[in-house]
């Protein structure tokens, strides 16, 4: 059978048919039956009774393992499977909020709003507090702000990096919490309130 055509993708490259060397194989049948140890010609006898393709899966192993099956078919599956999983990866992004240490509350309350959204889709946020002039001098009033944001938005994330090393800036980054938790800690919290 022809199998031209470009690897693309991470699908690993298997000799088939007549690239494998080997004079004596492990033979697995098309249902996954052993067929236990053959020449090779034979093997490639069984694979053309059948119209399929002799695959090398296991090539390091002494012999090595081939098995009969439609290769294309084959190649086929591995790739719907690899987009399935990189499919299921999220990305996820960080995405920045700034504030200023004399926010007022209706403001903060606007930001939190925000920041509830963006870790809701599933984004980290970074949370940056800007000092400018003499605020510098009152670290400790940015340091309140982002205690109230973060401990407003507990139930939707956790702090997973917290930083006041430069003078100009002092940030806080806020991971979602996974949907099971968040489930959790709503039921318990409605638990309590009863």
């Amino acid at each position: 059978m022809n199998h031209g055509g470009g690897n693309r993708g991470i699908i690993k490259r298997l000799r088939i048919n007549l690239q494998i060397r080997a004079g004596k194989v492990r033979l697995i049948g098309e249902e996954g039956e052993q067929l236990g140890e053959v020449p090779l010609s034979q093997a490639l006898q069984i694979a053309r009774e059948h119209e399929l393709d002799l695959v090398e899966v296991a090539p390091t192993s002494s012999p090595p393992v081939c098995k009969v099956l439609d290769y294309g078919k084959y190649k086929y599956e591995q790739a719907k499977k690899e987009r399935k999983a990189k499919k299921g990866q999220r990305v996820g992004l960080l995405r920045e909020v700034r504030l200023r240490p004399k926010i007022e509350d209706h403001d903060l309350q606007g930001k939190i709003k925000i920041t509830r959204k963006l870790l809701m889709e599933g984004n980290k946020v970074k949370v940056r507090m800007r000092f400018r002039g003499r605020e510098r001098i009152y670290p400790e009033m940015g340091t309140k702000v982002l205690q109230k944001l973060a401990e407003s938005l507990k139930d939707v994330a956790v702090v997973s990096n917290w930083s006041t090393g430069e003078v100009r800036n002092m940030f806080a980054v806020l991971a979602p919490v996974s949907r099971e938790k968040s489930k959790e800690v709503k039921s318990n919290a409605q638990n309590q309130n009863t």
